[in-house]
């Protein structure tokens, strides 16, 4: 890992003796000029040093991401063969078969198509790959390379060093790569509107940003998850005059609102139809906008009735999430119109005043003819705020598909305006599809209506209980606190996975069938897999204090082909989670665990983990480094259920 600043710390030590042999001999023609080339040298020796030593002491424990230590390898490869190729191509991935290597180098390709369009040299890939070769740095991780085909460079792993990285995950545990700057993370995700019910499509944006934030949490970021509530504006006019009607002592008698939906409804209807009612639901609007008290109280009321109910969802879903919505940016809105109309950007459209971005045809609207704000101003105010109050690094919106080109809107609105620069402050619209029902159709209940979440939560605990019944489960196997457990577990479990293993960008079909199947890439076939590896020691009367010992004194024989697929399969973890840092791509980390579940299959079938008397069926041998590989491989499933907010249970 640290090959490169040790051959640099060699190459410049070097450099500087043969610098004061020059000087000694008055060889320079400018002893001034070689005083302060050795200054500079000494100078970055130092620093490089004192780096080195920095990156050892927080590396010691972290897990090391192969791919990255491969690619930096390369790159120094690359950078001496050509030291003159600016920005030259760097392919490093992981071997699709065995017979190509353990990982690929694919760079020798770009670099011969580089090399013709930009100085007209014909130069063969597999000569490139061959120089490339013979330049790779002294390293700690590399057995051979061997050059396949038109130019693919195969790499090899060395055993020790995979054992060594397994020896070390088993030790600390799963640690993330150190990141270095600790960065600060704004995720706003689920966002449901008040005195309406979360419906299905708030399942997506809930779960997503829920396991993007504990990604984000586990990589070192210090992370703000925000609930951006639908909690302001023109609807709670209607609700408060109809609360009035329905409870006029709601000031002094706490009002019984039972069903917030049915309120809801009620009062939506009454606006429509009946003009006194909806002139009396304006002039509440007017007073709730000047914090007239009564009417906060009653606004405040109608709040805490849909916080209750969301916070059931959250419960079951196990979300942590802080409430920010509308309301709180009310105050900013009239500054950020100030601050738009200063800089030359509004234009007043037919009494409204818009502001026109470059690129996009539709404005954004910032405040009505009749003077009130929208969500284009709500939008661009918590923009700011998290940008240059909150000082986000990293902010991730995590709402659907049908927002993309308002948010692009917005975040270019940001920039125009100079609130961040994009090359320094990443600000990303995380998209997703719709929840389809297995018509293909948007899901709905069969009379049509919205499917209501806590309706969906609940009919996913009575088919896992229906499903751990059928195989007998509450018969012999476990007890009712166990089976309890394993019903909560599989029910949220499968509803998690079955959304998060899908592309987000892509609709999904909602089907408790297949989410619930024991078989194929699911939560139920994983969970179950993973109570099975966490058996595998159990059974054999191996406790963890035995394993931690062994994980300090057993070297990881690797030798089975299965045995050595897996300690691969198991290292790859860490390049996963960098890759979702980056596409925030969350399936990548369900295929991965399914993955690794089905490389252990081959693994545990091929290789014997405790040898048994076939007649008497006694334990007659323990190859504990392979239980050493079960316990490296629950370890890091454990880890990333933990991601995708998964509970797992020791018995199934």
């Amino acid at each position: 890992q640290f090959a490169f600043q040790e051959n640099e710390i060699k190459l410049l030590t070097a450099e500087i003796e043969r610098l004061k042999n020059f000087g000694c001999l008055g060889v320079s023609p400018s002893l001034e000029g070689l005083r302060d080339e050795n200054a500079k040298l000494k100078y970055r020796l130092n620093f490089l040093k004192k780096s080195l030593q920095e990156e050892r002491s927080k590396s010691t424990k972290s897990m090391i991401n192969i791919n990255s230590c491969l690619q930096e390898i390369f790159g120094a490869a690359i950078q001496a063969a050509y030291p003159d190729l600016e920005n030259p191509p760097l392919v490093v991935t992981p071997s699709q078969q065995p017979k190509f290597g353990d990982y690929q180098c694919n760079s020798a390709m770009g670099i011969s198509q580089i090399l013709l369009k930009t100085r007209e040299q014909k130069v063969i890939p597999r000569e490139i790959a061959e120089k490339i070769a013979k330049n790779i740095p002294a390293n700690e991780c590399i057995e051979k390379v061997e050059i396949a085909g038109p130019g693919f460079i195969n790499v090899h792993l060395r055993k020790d060093f995979v054992s060594k990285q397994l020896s070390s995950l088993l030790i600390n545990g799963v640690q993330p790569p150190a990141i270095g700057k600790r960065k600060k993370v704004v995720v706003d995700f689920s966002s449901p509107n008040i005195a309406k019910e979360m419906h299905v499509g708030h399942l997506r944006s809930t779960i997503i940003g829920e396991s993007m934030c504990r990604l984000f949490e586990f990589a070192g970021y210090d992370v703000l998850r925000l609930n951006h509530l639908g909690d302001w504006g023109t609807q709670f006019g209607m609700l408060i005059a109809h609360l009035q009607d329905k409870f006029p002592d709601y000031l002094t008698v706490s009002p019984p609102i039972g069903d917030l939906q049915a309120f809801y409804k009620e009062s939506k209807r009454r606006f429509d139809t009946e003009e006194e009612f909806k002139k009396r639901a304006y002039q509440c609007v007017v007073l709730l906008q000047s914090k007239n008290p009564d009417f906060i109280k009653a606004w405040n009321l109608i709040c805490d009735v849909s916080r209750r109910e969301f916070q059931k969802i959250y419960n079951c879903l196990d979300i942590t999430i802080i409430e920010r919505g509308e309301s709180f940016y009310h105050e900013m809105m009239k500054d950020i119109v100030k601050e738009f109309e200063d800089k030359g950007f509004v234009q007043v459209d037919d009494g409204r005043k818009v502001v026109f971005v470059p690129g996009f045809p539709v404005p954004l609207t910032i405040m009505k003819s009749d003077g009130g704000y929208t969500y284009d101003t709500s939008d661009l105010a918590a923009l700011k705020h998290r940008l240059c109050e909150e000082k986000g690094d990293i902010l991730i919106y995590v709402v659907d598909s049908g927002q993309s080109v308002h948010f692009q809107t917005v975040f270019a609105a940001g920039q125009m305006i100079g609130w961040y620069d994009p090359k320094v402050t990443r600000v990303a619209h995380a998209a997703f599809g719709v929840v389809l029902g297995e018509d293909k159709k948007k899901f709905k209940t069969r009379s049509g209506d919205t499917v209501r979440l806590i309706d969906l939560l609940e009919e996913g605990l009575k088919r896992a209980m229906d499903k751990l019944k059928d195989k007998e489960r509450d018969k012999v196997v476990l007890t009712p606190e166990e089976l309890k457990a394993a019903q909560t577990s599989v029910a949220f479990g499968c509803i998690k996975y079955a959304d998060l293993s899908h592309n987000r960008l892509n609709d999904y079909v909602f089907s408790f069938d297949k989410m619930l199947d024991d078989r194929g890439n699911t939560a139920a076939y994983l969970l179950y897999a993973f109570t099975r590896i966490r058996a595998i020691a159990r059974l054999a009367n191996i406790d963890e204090q035995m394993l931690r010992k062994a994980a300090r004194e057993e070297v990881l024989i690797l030798d089975h082909e299965k045995e050595w697929k897996l300690g691969k399969c198991i290292l790859r973890f860490p390049e996963i989670l960098q890759k979702i840092l980056e596409d925030l791509l969350l399936h990548t980390l369900c295929d991965y665990l399914y993955e690794l579940a089905t490389t252990f299959t081959e693994f545990y079938d091929s290789c014997y983990c405790v040898e048994k008397d076939r007649q008497t069926g006694q334990i007659v041998k323990v190859n504990m480094w392979r239980l050493l590989l079960c316990e490296a491989t629950a370890t890091v499933m454990a880890k990333g259920f933990d991601i995708l907010g998964i509970k797992p249970v020791q018995r199934m």
